[in-house]
């Protein structure tokens, strides 16, 4: 994943009791807040929120952005309901992903966030592509952040500017200069470690993380929640529907369940293989994700290749793990 600018430290950081903060693309917000699986436990209860305001966030303006959007993503938007959240991708030409797009139309601005420093790339690829159609293209994660509230939570999203209504909660675009103050009646906050571990139990990938520069939507279930078959015109849709009606894609997501003897998680990269080809045997794949799950222990998503069979014992890196299957063979 190409980032190109940096989101500046979440005030949340330094506001929020016993905050620490997260790493890499995540810097900017907080880890957790000391009690990891206490958090789990909230978000799972439906109480608390998420502190997402390192996320970019665009918006698209204009009486033709969703018929020009329809052009561009992988995801039906033409017709798109206000106030009802989708999500959809944009391909290079040969299909290959390089931006998720979170978003969501409250019936004159198209509201989209997107991962850690990618919203320039989007921008700048967005402004290109406009043409003579009515649109306004506009970054504007200075001005608003993103926020996440459980499902179950009876917080009011009243201060938002949008919200993404979604059966695992509820994203709020909040004014950035008033997001402490807005997230003040939140409750308990969740840091991001907590979050990505019910992600990664969801099977929800990430750009970045879940992808690299030769990722296709087959590989990671996209096509369920991304991606319209049904439609044509944007770039890259020539390979999504060959890998579609003709073959398959070369690798899949899985589910790894972790040794839970092993102190240390397997980092995002490590080669995974084949447990009876011990560690010097070839890589089959890499951990794209891992956390520590409340209930379930260590747990990651890895990609492998389609071949690799199914009831296979693997190694994470030196973890042994058994895979679920998240993408069929």
């Amino acid at each position: 994943m190409t980032t190109t600018q940096t989101t500046p430290a979440s005030p949340l950081l330094t506001t929020l009791r016993g905050a620490v903060a997260a790493d890499g693309v995540d810097a900017p917000v907080a880890a957790h807040y000391g009690e990891l699986s206490r958090e789990q436990r909230e978000l799972v209860a439906g109480r608390g929120f998420v502190d997402l305001s390192h996320r970019g966030v665009v918006t698209v303006s204009g009486p033709d952005r969703l018929s020009w959007l329809h052009l561009l993503l992988t995801q039906h938007v033409s017709e798109l309901p206000p106030q009802q959240a989708t999500e959809a991708l944009i391909l290079s030409p040969h299909g290959h992903i390089e931006h998720a797009l979170y978003l969501v139309d409250d019936g004159a601005t198209t509201w989209i966030h997107v991962e850690p420093g990618t919203q320039g790339e989007l921008v700048a690829y967005l402004e290109k592509m406009k043409f003579f159609n009515q649109v306004e293209v506009a970054d504007a994660t200075a001005d608003y952040a993103v926020v996440h509230l459980p499902a179950g939570s009876t917080a009011s999203a009243a201060g938002a500017a949008a919200v993404r209504e979604l059966p695992y909660g509820r994203d709020l675009f909040l004014p950035r200069a008033e997001l402490a103050a807005l997230t003040a009646g939140f409750g308990s906050p969740s840091g991001l470690w907590a979050y990505e571990a019910l992600r990664i139990e969801a099977h929800r990938p990430r750009l970045g993380f879940e992808t690299d520069h030769r990722t296709i939507p087959h590989e990671l279930g996209w096509l369920e929640t991304a991606v319209h078959l049904q439609k044509g015109c944007y770039r890259g849709q020539e390979t999504v529907a060959r890998v579609h009606n003709l073959g398959r894609p070369p690798r899949r997501l899985v589910f790894l369940h972790l040794d839970g003897s092993m102190e240390v998680l397997p980092p995002h990269g490590a080669e995974v293989r084949l447990a009876a080809d011990g560690a010097e045997g070839r890589p089959v794949g890499f951990v794209t994700s891992s956390a520590r799950h409340h209930e379930l222990g260590p747990v990651a998503l890895a990609l492998v290749k389609r071949n690799t069979p199914v009831d296979a014992p693997l190694l994470a890196g030196t973890v042994p793990a058994a895979q679920e299957v998240v993408v069929p063979q």
